[in-house]
């Protein structure tokens, strides 16, 4: 999950590797490190425990000059978050440097391997090891450097993004992948390269981008062109692809934080989710994935949503808008179990791969084995040109820009507005659904941004809720049907940034156990909205308030029942059930947020945590 950044060409690398580690940084902010080859030949290194602004004050006022350099922001894995352990690190020579994301597996027997061999050590982490291998096996075969990495990686079991520069080498960065990201963006005539996990770091130099392939090793030497190889020394195609990317969606846009301007995009990103799909005109959901596999889809003895975190939330209102639309039988796996649970997959079957970045490495290993055993694969992701893309025999986009913040928000909104599509249009062609409606959804659908945009402005309410539970430890979030999964997601979002335990659960089953936790300490969100089983929600809220329980309801606009019950309300506009998750998701975002803004937390970058799970 940690963030890499490499630069050779004409313009000076430093400047480029730290505003690329800026947009890379919700990968991880444990330790921060940049290396340049100076003007003078020779390698400077610098690293910083924390954040990348820290790296900055430890590199200022001193050498980092040089066109060759590459840089790393850590999620820690092996070794504490210590500048011991920071990337870039250095070979026993002092020749070679290399930055890594990922884990090797079988670190520890190499490093045993290469101490009897009389290398040492100055970190605890695994990265070290494979860069004192590729020195051994340089000089112990006397080989150049990118055969070196080749022969190196084959002893390597793991996950590995790298990119290594070589002091003698002035212009030249070695980059290879293995389950794990790693993009290099071409410049005009070859003259430089920029090597990055994701294509953030690379947007507004260059669009030509090409995604490195599972074990697969890249030669970047500025002037020549792009040489790519596999393990066995076999050049292969360079297939550059040309990408738009927005920059402007790379900053905050005038808000506090990326969090805060990403759920009030939700609006907008919709729209761009929906537009080319949603065909006002010809009452039509147009998307490419069902039309193209339509018998496949159409003729699946059954679903298989493959996802974690906030995907896994999505997944499960996914599964109950295509049972209830298109009658076909869905089962929601979390990916970090499918591949281990010897799962009946096979033929017939459709796995849909949920992942925001498309980098998830669960979801990508729970993917390669329904691959493997005959299933088709669909694809819902964010990211464009993403692993998960394109090991998917077909999907989605959901096409709401880049997702700074770590704690997702607009993706879980864009995921739930695919999964209605897709509902709907497949739905249609199988003749599950009623034109009546197919055409009521169809209608609400295009009201649904609009009607998210009314209760963002209301956050200043949700925000004096909020003021008043930043010192609670813990918050029970109840909801039914519809809003079960809405609540799970809830109670995430206030875990991962406000450090307050928080539990989802569906309402009915408060009863079978959590009712035990109620007091006047405990505070209870309802989502209470007049959807399905309104009646037995609000019976479930009497039993919290009969135990002194402090309630929090989201309800419809215009609800009097709850309000003459509950002081503390959040109301949203009406809509039909199905979408109901796509409105009442909206203030269980906001109170979070505020409520973390409160506690004085970073918001963005909460602890331990990184945006692109690329580990198992």
């Amino acid at each position: 999950m940690c963030g890499i950044v490499g630069y050779t060409g004409y313009r000076e690398a430093y400047p480029i590797l730290i505003k690329g580690l800026h947009r890379l940084e919700y990968r991880g902010y444990d330790s921060a490190g940049v290396a340049t080859l100076g003007e003078d030949g020779k390698l400077k290194i610098y690293k910083a425990v924390g954040k990348v602004v820290n790296l900055e004050q430890q590199a200022e006022g001193n050498d980092h000059s040089g066109t060759l350099g590459i840089a790393h922001t850590r999620w820690a894995t092996h070794g504490a978050p210590n500048e011991r352990n920071a990337h870039p690190h250095l070979s026993q020579s002092g020749k070679l440097t290399l930055v890594h994301n990922g884990i090797i597996e079988n670190a520890g027997i190499l490093r045993q391997q290469l101490s009897s061999k009389g290398y040492t050590f100055k970190s605890d982490t695994d990265s070290e090891v494979m860069l004192q291998l590729i020195e051994y096996t340089r000089e112990k075969h006397k080989r150049d450097l990118a055969s070196s990495v080749r022969a190196a990686l084959k002893k390597i079991i793991g996950a590995y993004a790298i990119a290594l520069i070589d002091e003698d080498s002035p212009d030249t960065i070695i980059v290879a992948r293995k389950s794990s990201p790693l993009a290099i963006g071409i410049g005009e005539n070859n003259s430089e390269y920029f090597i990055a996990s994701d294509a953030s770091p690379i947007a507004g130099y260059t669009n030509r981008i090409v995604y490195l392939e599972d074990d697969q090793i890249a030669v970047c030497r500025r002037g020549e062109e792009l040489q790519i190889m596999d393990f066995n020394a076999m050049r292969v195609e360079v297939d550059a692809k040309e990408i738009d990317l927005d920059v402007s969606m790379l900053d905050k846009g005038g808000f506090p934080h990326f969090m805060a301007r990403e759920i009030f995009d939700q609006p907008a990103v919709l729209r761009e989710c929906m537009r080319g799909r949603l065909l006002t005109a010809h009452r039509r959901i147009v998307l490419s994935a069902v039309s193209g596999h339509r018998e496949d889809l159409i003729g699946a003895r059954r679903f298989i949503m493959v996802s974690c975190g906030t995907s896994w939330h999505a997944a499960l209102i996914g599964k109950q808008l295509i049972e209830e639309y298109c009658r076909i039988p869905v089962e929601v796996a979390y990916a970090s179990e499918f591949r281990y649970s010897n799962p009946v997959v096979g033929p017939g079957d459709v796995v849909f791969a949920i992942s925001q970045s498309g980098e998830t490495a669960d979801t990508l290993s729970a993917i390669q084995l329904a691959k493997e055993r005959g299933a088709l694969i669909f694809g819902i992701v964010n990211a464009v040109g993403s692993s998960i893309a394109r090991a998917s025999d077909t999907g989605v986009y959901i096409h709401v820009g880049p997702e700074i913040g770590v704690a997702s928000t607009k993706a879980f909104t864009g995921q739930t507005t695919v999964f209605a599509m897709l509902a709907l249009a497949l739905g249609r062609e199988k003749g599950t659904v009623d034109e009546k409606t197919y055409e009521a959804v169809f209608s609400e659908l295009e009201n649904i941004p609009n009607k998210i945009q009314s209760i963002l402005d209301r956050s200043d309410e949700i925000k004096a809720i909020a003021s008043a539970y930043a010192g609670k430890r813990n918050v029970l979030y109840l909801g039914r049907g519809m809003n079960y999964p809405v609540a799970l997601e809830g109670a995430l979002k206030l875990k991962e940034i406000s450090y307050i335990h928080a539990e989802g659960y569906p309402a009915a089953e408060m009863k079978h156990g959590p009712i035990a936790l109620i007091d006047e300490d405990m505070p209870v969100v309802f989502l209470a909205n007049s959807c399905g089983q309104y009646e037995k929600i609000l019976s479930n809220m009497q039993e919290v308030i009969s135990r002194g329980g402090d309630v929090i309801a989201v309800v419809t606009e215009g609800d009097t029942r709850v309000k003459e019950i509950v002081d503390k309300v959040i109301e949203i506009p009406d809509t039909i059930d199905s979408l109901v998750p796509l409105l009442s998701v909206i203030p269980m975002q906001l109170l979070a947020y505020h409520i973390a803004v409160a506690k004085g937390l970073d918001v963005d970058q909460p602890r331990n945590l990184a945006k692109s799970v690329t580990v198992e």
